[in-house]
């Protein structure tokens, strides 16, 4: 009953009887998807990458991760509470954030160095997101629950998109087009910090980076005294740290004590910005409660209102704009950051499940009110180079900034505002891509230069979503472009010989038209006349399928003789779009015409294309009829190296490779609209022409033993003539018109020199 349903569906479809063996999807799947159960078990053990190494957890690893820990806590409880000032939120705002984002991501993570937190871009994203919405709905809602609303959504996309295993969407994002952002961002909220260093208030230091440049030289007359305070902390920042990278170069034996100096600066610059704001501002205070510079003032103790996040349906409405530019960063910036350490490091990320992490992290952040949190670059970084061995680092750096959550928040009171934008500035203008960096675009990709360029100018012009977004889509235009114009070249060949024995010589093949890699003094010859051989470097795809047919048959019009004496055709009877001989001497024409090789075969290389649509298959029917219209009779096509067996089912279906009659191929193999009837032109329905079809040759076959011998095996299937198995045999067999195809290339010796195919 099956076996009949089979084959009436198969008469159907119009399936053929007789067609060529091709992978099939069923087979596909399985070789894919072996054990469905121990695909499931792997996926649930891979959610939990600690499981892998923890049982192998010991004193040498505690040791690097205890000091990496809690030196990355030094640095996260200082900017922690900058970022939540930049993300126009109350400070332990930021350590909530930190708490749970160095906590949470150890058990999920496959990096090592990467701690999560509370940065910079991210941070400046929130507070416009929060002055957005409160512009459009005032007093609605607070900026906490509006960040912590944020977090919770954003992380639960991210982490659909890790479950999903849809990681691969953050590849179509270069690395021009991320740094790009970051640096425009980088200079962003340096020049928004600046009045803040200064004290200079009266303008909106959210707006674009330019007007906040120029408010800023305006207002420089408003100085207050917080600059007392910025300007020497920021000073500070480079001065130790410029002094202990000269002196770690001077002593080589004390680099270690030297790093851990540097590393607590941040710590040591708020300790003293915060002592000498205590001692100015506790006998300064007006009768108004005010102080002469702006300090953090109260910060709660321990965690405030833990418990679910209320998630409110007019707020999320009025989030929706905002959720994508947020959600983009909120990964962007993470994998970036975790494929670099891991990079450098000498270990592979798995961006799903880091994703996972980021997602997981961030909703389980909102329980806390946390705002978003990801991946920093500047703490990574001091991570790496602290030595840390293992993940559960972060748990250490957890530990630090509960300590000071708990136990030094009466202290926080007297941290003046203007430090905490010196931490900001100190931290994020290391972002800023260096001129080498940038000099490195251009000699790679000049056109990705220019995506980094625009990147930066709409984020300094605009504001960091319009950078990202302009970043984001001139990027994948340049990819579509890439995609629709693939590179393609005509070959001919050249003999190299080995120097050190010159009799050894084999044929390499080369592109007629200098390419710029080869040497341009080298002669390269064409190939045997009547052959073309054309090499596509990229997959044959919709978009690009009519650029490649239109560079095989402009070179076949140009280089090959026609078919047809259309001098002879009365203008009435020819095609409306053939024009025919331009004006003059038809006789000088058609001995020009003459003087051209007549064409019996083309030869595709096929060594660098894995896939092949519905499409292409159509527009290569298009290009063999256009051809054959041309030199009025069949023409071979051989294809080199076809390695996709999805490639090699499609060219089969499209009737190339196994020697098919043109006359019993349609001329479009999956029309739009159905055409009742045939569209074959005259030649094509000549009984003498489809008798002697090049394309139905005799095959000579050697003698082949089909797996009863262990020294047979057959390369490429007999019943494919016209697929080869690399370039050399393919244009072997279509230098020889009109004589049987023998297999003879995909011979193979054994160790007893018996012939298999």
């Amino acid at each position: 009953m099956a076996a009949t349903l089979k084959h009436v569906a198969g008469k159907i479809v119009q399936r053929p009887e007789d067609e060529a063996p091709v992978i099939s999807t069923g087979s596909y799947v399985k070789s894919h998807l072996p054990d469905p159960k121990r695909a499931i078990i792997d996926y649930l053990t891979s959610l939990f990458p600690i499981l892998g190494w923890i049982t192998r957890y010991n004193t040498g690893w505690l040791t690097g991760d205890l000091i990496a820990g809690f030196t990355v806590g030094l640095v996260l409880v200082p900017q922690g509470m900058s970022y939540a000032q930049l993300a126009t939120l109350p400070p332990q705002y930021g350590l909530y954030s930190s708490f749970v984002g160095v906590l949470v991501y150890c058990f999920f993570a496959t990096s090592k160095d990467v701690s999560i937190g509370p940065v910079a871009v991210m941070s400046l994203t929130v507070s416009q997101i929060i002055a957005s919405v409160e512009s459009k709905y005032p007093n609605e809602w607070s900026g906490p629950q509006i960040a912590t609303t944020v977090a919770f959504i954003c992380g639960f996309i991210v982490l659909g998109i890790g479950l999903l295993r849809l990681g691969w969407i953050v590849e179509f994002i270069p690395l021009p087009a991320v740094s790009g952002f970051m640096t425009g961002s980088a200079i962003n909220i340096v020049a928004g910090q600046v009045p803040g260093l200064m004290g200079i208030t009266g303008f909106n230091t959210r707006a674009a980076t330019y007007e906040v440049i120029i408010n800023t030289l305006k207002g420089l007359p408003r100085t207050t005294l917080d600059a007392a305070w910025g300007l020497p902390g920021l000073a500070a920042l480079y001065i130790i740290r410029i002094a202990c990278n000269k002196f770690s170069d001077r002593y080589p034996r004390s680099r270690r004590a030297l790093f851990f100096v540097s590393v607590a600066r941040n710590a040591f610059v708020i300790i003293v910005l915060t002592i000498a704001a205590w001692l100015y501002c506790r006998h300064h205070k007006s009768s108004s409660g005010k102080y002469p510079i702006k300090i953090l003032q109260t910060v709660p103790r321990g965690f405030q209102n833990v418990g679910p996040p209320v998630i409110d349906t007019g707020l999320l409405k009025a989030l929706a704009p905002q959720l994508p530019v947020a959600t983009i960063i909120l990964l962007l910036e993470h994998i970036a950051i975790s494929k670099s350490f891991g990079r450098v490091n000498g270990y592979k990320i798995n961006p799903n499940q880091e994703l996972i992490a980021i997602g997981v992290t961030n909703t389980v952040g909102s329980v806390f009110h946390a705002y978003p949190a990801t991946g920093s670059f500047s703490r990574s970084a001091l991570k790496s180079k602290s030595g840390v061995r293992t993940p559960i680092a972060g748990i250490f750096t957890a530990v630090v900034v509960i300590v000071a959550l708990y136990g030094l928040t009466s202290a926080f009171y007297w941290i003046p505002n203007a430090g905490l934008s010196a931490v900001i500035i100190h931290a994020v203008a290391d972002l800023v891509a260096s001129p080498s960096q940038v000099y490195t675009f251009w000699r790679i990709s000049p056109l990705e230069f220019f995506i980094w360029t625009a990147a930066v100018l709409v984020t300094v012009f605009s504001t960091i979503e319009d950078g990202i977004y302009t970043s984001i889509c001139a990027s994948l235009a340049l990819l579509l472009l890439r995609i629709a114009h693939p590179r393609g070249a005509f070959l001919g060949k050249v003999k190299v010989s080995d120097p050190g024995d010159p009799e050894k010589s084999r044929e390499v093949f080369l592109p007629l038209r200098a390419d710029g890699v080869t040497n341009s003094d080298i002669k390269v010859e064409p190939p045997p006349p009547g052959v073309i051989i054309y090499r596509l470097e990229d997959s044959y795809l919709y978009p690009n399928c009519s650029i490649v047919n239109s560079a095989v048959v402009d070179h076949v019009k140009e280089h090959i003789r026609r078919g047809i004496d259309v001098s002879k055709i009365k203008l009435r009877d020819r095609p409306w779009n053939d024009p025919g001989p331009s004006h003059g001497d038809p006789a000088v024409a058609q001995a020009a015409n003459d003087a051209k090789p007549d064409l019996h075969a083309i030869v595709l290389d096929f060594s660098v294309v894995p896939h092949i649509d519905t499409t292409a298959v159509q527009a290569l029917i298009d290009t063999r009829n256009e051809v054959q219209r041309w030199v009025n009779h069949p023409v071979e096509f051989h294809f080199a190296s076809v390695l996709s067996p999805w490639a090699r089912r499609a060219l089969i279906a499209g009737g190339f490779g196994t020697g098919t009659p043109v006359t019993d191929i349609p001329p479009e193999i999956a029309p739009v609209v159905p055409y009742r009837g045939s569209l074959r032109g005259d030649w094509e329905r000549d009984d003498k022409i489809a008798a002697s079809d090049v394309e139905a040759p005799e095959i000579t076959e050697l003698q082949v033993s089909r797996g009863k011998s262990r020294n047979a095996a057959a390369l490429v299937p007999l019943d494919t003539p016209f697929f080869h198995l690399d370039l050399t045999s393919a244009v072997r067999a279509a230098g020889a018109p009109g004589k049987p195809l023998s297999r003879a290339e995909t011979t193979v010796k054994t160790a007893e020199d018996a012939p298999y195919i």
